[in-house]
């Protein structure tokens, strides 16, 4: 019950804090003097070989004196398998100290030792933070400087394991800045131990210090064991220690315990607070990372613009050319029509499954919305990397909120399509409030048991399970409900022209008209793939990824073009006599989740070499359908609403007797 009322009361907060606070967690410089304990928090360990998260002291690492204790979690962060804990790792400000014993484990017992064993072959990482700061490792290699977060756990060499006991930390400090005419607010990490204040402190003229750069240098160092025995932690080591990053030799044997210790160094340094993250940003890379980008806009505006301009053309030339003939030759010509206009009968003509076409429509405003205002906030620096969880859980807020859209567009297009009836529109509604969720649930409610299974802390816990149904029954679906009453009273969109009682036949045509469609989906995912990449390391490789800039343009110019191919196929299709666009016209553009899929599966094959294990490979494919679902419902209403209004617009143009 205890962690089932955390777990709530971090959720309201999270989706409290996000609407009313400035100042989002993490995000505000914390003033340490001369001497103060800086506490670093341990997160859980990672690997790219195996996507599970395990918690840092599932292996047998030196436990704090106080107990093992939870940092204060948002929603976001519990979703993303995050489990920030307390370490025994501790620094005085300004106190440089050396061969600091820290703990001498009990005997590794034959489970443990296979574990140590396995969790160094799966190349899992150990992720240290100080002041919201994850610790950050430099290597060399080819003549080039390397950036890595966190450390190995260990190494093996020549079929011999060896550990990392030892770390060299080095803390970067910048003197505190007192900024005028800004208030103090709580933030997570160490900063959550700050009290909001108000005006000016009385320690305010006392010199501090603010935390700027965090990095480590693991190394493995064999102690002597008989000389640790009477120390206790926090004591100096007897012997100096040596930390060579390039040698190992503190070996893992069965029945053979392990000493840890640690040294810290402090330096002050001209990196401003605002500036921290840079090192991290900076992963190699980044330069392509911003050629790609601007190269994949320029091609794709140019592809887009071709596009309009041909459609363009074609379509005016057809209506104008009708509309300056005089009656009787238009009279002369409705006895010779063709294309688009023989179809003006059935144009209008209900689709097959009427109810679930409103609902995926429905369902892909909301998640199109939730993505728009979620990548715009990113883009203006709300949800930055140092506020972790804080973007999971702002899609999350956004979703439920939106649900009053998918409503209410659902509904509304269901009285259209019937014409203005009203009977059905509650069952829409709750098929809207269902549809997308159930699915996901689904999803991630079988890829939760594999996570119980493997005992990961990427794993939902129960509560927290509880917690996301109370949210989808208590908020999203009441929202969306709502949002279907008002769409139930809202005029229905009145057909330009009638619809025959008897469907006109179409003509047997060339080619099968939906290999077209499921090809149109090539041109959306040009302007995807190469933002994808980033996308997709991001996620799965461990990158930080924080263009979101770039990333709103590309997803304002993939609605674009997903409406301009849509448009483009659905004309196509009324000029062979083929009536039936409804779908097609959201297959059309949503078909890009096709290829999205496959990609996935190429990156899975060629970038995630070293992903290991059947559980793994299940996760990714899970998680990247859950992600490729949502695509194909945004793009494909993206495709429908431009295609329905063309068609609309079209028909209503021109008087066809």
């Amino acid at each position: 019950m205890d962690r089932f009322k955390i777990c709530f009361l971090a959720a309201i907060f999270s989706l409290i804090q996000l609407g009313f606070a400035f100042y989002l967690p993490g995000s505000y410089p914390h003033k340490y003097e001369v001497g103060d304990y800086l506490n670093v928090k341990v997160n859980s360990l990672t690997s790219i070989e195996t996507e599970m998260p395990f918690s840092y002291y599932s292996l047998p690492f030196c436990q704090p004196p106080e107990g093992i204790k939870d940092s204060a979690e948002n929603l976001g962060e519990l979703l993303m398998g995050d489990r920030i804990e307390n370490s025994p790792y501790r620094f005085k400000m300004f106190k440089n100290e050396s061969e600091i014993f820290l703990c001498q484990t009990e005997k590794l017992s034959g489970d443990g030792f296979k574990l140590l064993k396995k969790r160094i072959d799966e190349m899992y990482q150990v992720n240290p933070m100080l002041d919201n700061l994850p610790a950050i490792r430099y290597t060399k290699k080819d003549g080039y400087v390397l950036r890595w977060t966190g450390y190995p756990v260990g190494i093996k060499v020549q079929d011999v394991y060896y550990v990392f006991n030892h770390l060299k930390f080095k803390v970067l400090v910048h003197k505190y800045e007192e900024a005028a005419n800004v208030a103090r607010v709580m933030g997570t990490g160490d900063a959550a131990e700050v009290i909001p204040t108000m005006g000016k402190s009385k320690d305010s003229d006392v010199p501090g210090y603010m935390v700027v750069g965090f990095e480590v240098v693991p190394c493995s160092f064999a102690h002597n064991a008989d000389s640790t025995k009477k120390l206790k932690m926090y004591e100096r080591y007897t012997t100096p220690i040596k930390c060579d990053s390039t040698s190992v030799s503190m070996s893992v044997k069965e029945g053979q315990s392990i000493v840890f210790s640690y040294e810290v160094s402090f330096e002050e340094s001209d990196i401003k607070w605002p500036s921290r993250w840079d090192a991290y940003l900076k992963m190699e890379g980044s330069k392509v990372h911003w050629f790609s980008i601007l190269n994949s806009l320029m091609v794709i505006t140019f592809l887009a613009g071709i596009v309009l301009v041909i459609f363009l053309r074609t379509v005016r030339r057809d209506l104008t050319r009708y509309e300056e003939l005089d009656k009787e030759a238009q009279a002369q010509m409705n006895e010779e029509l063709s294309g688009w206009k023989l179809v003006v009968g059935d144009v209008f003509r209900a689709p097959s499954n009427p109810s679930l076409l409103c609902v995926m429509v429905g369902d892909g405003v909301q998640i199109l919305g939730m993505a728009v205002v979620t990548i715009l906030f990113a883009a203006l620096g709300f949800m930055s990397p140092a506020s972790r969880g804080t973007l999971i859980t702002g899609m999350l807020f956004f979703y439920m909120i939106l649900g009053i859209a998918a409503g209410y567009v659902a509904v509304r297009l269901w009285r259209t399509i019937g014409c203005g009836e009203h009977r059905g529109w509650m069952s829409v509604a709750w098929k809207a409030a269902c549809f997308f969720p159930g699915i996901a649930f689904l999803i991630l409610t079988t890829l939760n048991f594999l996570l119980w299974g493997s005992h990961s802390t990427g794993a939902i816990p129960f509560s927290l399970f509880v917690i996301l149904i109370l949210l989808w029954f208590c908020i999203s679906v009441p929202l969306t409900l709502i949002g279907g009453y008002f769409g139930a009273r809202a005029p229905h969109i009145e057909f330009p022209v009638r619809t025959n009682q008897i469907p006109r036949e179409i003509p047997a045509q060339k080619y099968p008209s939906w290999l077209l469609v499921l090809g149109a989906g090539t041109l959306p995912f040009g302007t995807l793939f190469i933002e994808l990449f980033f996308i997709m390391s991001s996620i799965w490789m461990g990158r930080v990824y924080y263009v979101f800039g770039f990333l709103f343009v590309v997803m304002i110019l993939l609605v674009v073009v997903c409406a301009e191919v849509s448009l483009v196929l659905t004309y196509m299709h009324l000029c062979v006599e083929d009536y039936k666009w409804w779908w097609k016209s959201f297959f059309a553009s949503g078909s890009v989740a096709i290829y999205i899929f496959i990609y996935s599966i190429n990156y899975l094959v060629f970038d995630l070499k070293n992903l290991s294990g059947p559980v793994s490979a299940t996760l990714y494919l899970g998680y990247s359908l859950f992600m490729v679902l949502a695509i194909m419902l945004a793009t494909g209403t993206v495709g429908f609403l431009s295609s329905f209004w063309f068609v609309h617009y079209l028909f209503s143009s021109v008087k066809l007797d």
